[in-house]
């Protein structure tokens, strides 16, 4: 989370503009100086225009439809302000000259007196009605026609002698907008038919007279929504709570709108959260930077409330459709890391690996491995004496702790066939320690069964069974499909187990001259073997 400290300092102005290689630096500055001028106008024209379009469009609900006339009228003199500012300020008429402050000036009086004057007017109607909600939003828009004449003496007019020039196709005449002109109630009070989605918002803006504004209309629409006062604090506020959009001003202290949105698109946790950017500006370069920067949309200033709900709405739907991929793309992830953990459950990684790249037969020689085998003594009898559910889950706890000690030695669990459990080390990774891995293996399975009987009270026993010798492994059936081991090897390591000792480890010749003096060996003789004859075999001991 940046703090302040941490934010990078502003090395330029917010309004400042990249010079483009066709213009001169003083056009560039003019340029610059203007778009600081509509910023500064726009803020409280825009609240001019949200609040009397948010009286209107609540005034049968508030009690005053004998007012609504009055607030048309300041509604349509705020547009004819907002329309006589974007075409007095238009970007193109620095270049030949068009800029004349003056004649804004001499524009926006009649239409501004008009706001005011109709503000004053209602504001003391409501304040007779005891309409409380209602004078307080006629004095936010006084307000607001007050700091649009205050901006204009402490801002424009003393940037007006730069720019006086006669327009070249004579004096403009603005078009006021008519109160009862059809479309232009519909501009107001229309988008009913629009459907909302609801979601969690958070509002950034520096002016709090636009924040409460925001809210008031968001509320209405069924919104949840949070303020932030600038960029860190919005920051701040996302990392620390769940949003599904950001309605972030472009022009802020501390840091700028562009600057919030770079840092909240670079981190993991904020980057899918859709942000529409609030301008006064429309400076297509700007636009373009936001758009570029990762913003869903932005809204020009002062709002049609028409176009806020149909892309705040359009946003809100964008990443309802993207969460939703997202938690289906995880629920895939998640059902293939079951299906993984599955297919891992009946045959080695690289041999599960091999089969998801699309492979249908493996079949594979190896030249030498150890096969073990270990079964418990006696089974039959043992689980007479125990319920069905009782003997599975002693049996489950043996197998899992064989299954440990498999794991950890980097061996390979074949299966279980009831009550017997097949291992191999060599296979399918070759190793040439597979005879010592495999000896440790059967010391740790005796361990871990002596440790059995102290925690159970019983007093099981199990025979274990090694050889060593080539097999050939691979892949049985087609559906429910298993990895398997055949040979002479195989054979011989079960017939080890099934001929051997309670509590012991037998093994031949084979298995002995790979373990060498590791450790001690006591014969026990030959024992006869089907199809391989008679083989000599030694209980293994540790030194």
């Amino acid at each position: 989370m940046p703090t302040p400290e941490s934010v990078p300092s502003l090395t330029q102005s917010p309004f400042s503009v990249t010079q483009s290689p066709f213009e001169s630096p003083k056009t560039a500055h003019l340029r610059e100086e203007i778009a600081h001028v509509r910023h500064s106008l726009g803020t409280p024209l825009n609240q001019i225009i949200g609040y009397s379009e948010m009286l209107i469009e609540s005034a049968d609900e508030m009690n005053i439809s004998n007012l609504v006339k009055d607030l048309k009228c300041i509604h349509n003199a705020g547009g004819e302000i907002h329309s006589i500012v974007t075409d007095a300020l238009a970007t193109w008429k620095i270049a030949v000259g068009q800029i004349d402050l003056v004649l804004l000036e001499q524009e926006i009086r009649t239409p501004l007196n008009t706001v005011i004057g109709y503000a004053e007017l209602c504001h003391d109607e409501a304040v007779a009605a005891g309409l409380a909600q209602v004078a307080n939003d006629l004095q936010s828009i006084l307000k607001a026609a007050s700091n649009l004449s205050n901006i204009y003496e402490t801002q424009v007019r003393p940037l007006a002698p730069q720019y006086a020039a006669a327009p070249s196709t004579g004096t403009r005449s603005p078009i006021p907008l008519k109160a009862e002109d059809p479309a232009t109630a519909q501009e107001v009070t229309g988008g009913d038919n629009l459907p909302t989605i609801i979601g969690r918002i958070l509002v950034v803006d520096d002016d709090g007279m636009n924040r409460y504004m925001l809210r008031r209309r968001l509320v209405k629409l069924g919104h949840d929504i949070a303020e932030a006062v600038d960029g860190q604090d919005a920051l701040q506020k996302l990392m620390q709570g769940e949003f599904d959009l950001v309605l972030l001003d472009v022009m802020m202290p501390v840091m700028d709108g562009f600057q919030t949105l770079e840092m909240m698109k670079s981190n993991p946790r904020t980057r899918n959260i859709p942000a529409i950017m609030l301008t006064a500006l429309d400076d297509p370069s700007r636009i373009a930077r936001c758009i570029e920067a990762g913003a869903e949309d932005y809204v020009s200033k002062p709002f049609n409330p028409v176009v806020l709900r149909a892309r705040i709405s359009a946003s809100l739907e964008k990443k309802r459709l993207l969460d939703q991929e997202r938690a289906h793309l995880a629920e895939i992830q998640s059902e293939r890391a079951k299906s993984d953990r599955l297919l891992l459950n009946v045959m080695p990684r690289a041999i599960a690996d091999r089969l998801k790249a699309g492979e249908n037969t493996i079949v594979e020689s190896f030249a030498e491995c150890t096969v073990l085998f270990v079964d418990i003594v006696g089974f039959s009898r043992i689980a007479s004496g125990h319920t069905p559910q009782r003997t599975a889950q002693l049996l489950n706890e043996i197998f899992s702790n064989f299954d440990h000690i498999t794991d950890n030695l980097k061996l390979e669990k074949i299966k279980t066939i009831g009550d017997a459990y097949m291992l191999v080390g060599g296979v399918p990774i070759v190793r040439k320690d597979h005879a010592h891995a495999c000896a440790e293996a059967a010391f740790g399975m005796l361990e871990s069964m002596r440790a059995f009987n102290r925690r159970n009270q019983v007093n099981w026993s199990v025979r274990i069974g090694m050889n060593s010798g080539p097999v050939v492994a691979g892949i049985i059936g087609t559906r429910k499909f298993s990895y398997d081991l055949w040979g002479q090897t195989v054979n011989i390591a079960s017939r080890m187990e099934s001929h051997g000792i309670p509590g012991r480890i037998q093994i031949p010749d084979s298995t002995k001259d790979l373990l060498g003096g590791l450790y001690e060996y006591e014969p026990q003789g030959l024992i006869a073997i089907k199809n391989a004859g008679e083989i000599f075999t030694y209980l293994l001991r540790r030194k």
